[in-house]
């Protein structure tokens, strides 16, 4: 099971650096990704990484979100910085595309940017 960490409260313009890791073992899937729901809002897809390290990052976030791994392939990372108000979401880690996980989504941590 996945599960993500590193949410928090943090002023808008600071940062966050959130953490996933598989439940003792390396990530099963070569490409990995951050995924996050806002309240009231569908989830949507945030950034992936391949067990290569080639990235990409959805519009909103990209010059301002960078997405790892670890050599090992077991943690997978998101820096976060120049947080705006509509960075407030819970985050999730996942399999890229999550069907490969049935739809199964782990715990997400909540970011909270304030204003």
């Amino acid at each position: 099971q996945l599960q993500a960490c590193g949410g928090g409260l943090v002023q808008v313009g600071g940062s966050l650096r959130l953490s996933c890791a598989a439940s003792g073992s390396r990530f099963r899937f070569e490409i990995m990704g951050w995924y996050r729901q806002a309240p009231g809002k569908q989830r949507e897809f945030v950034a992936f990484i391949t067990n290569l390290g080639s990235t990409n990052y959805a519009d909103s976030v990209k010059g301002r979100f960078t997405i790892s791994g670890d050599n090992a392939w077991n943690r997978l990372y998101l820096q976060m910085n120049s947080l705006k108000p509509e960075d407030t979401a819970v985050y999730y880690c996942n399999a890229v595309p999550t069907t490969l996980t049935n739809g199964a989504w782990g715990q997400g941590t909540l970011v909270t940017v304030s204003s």
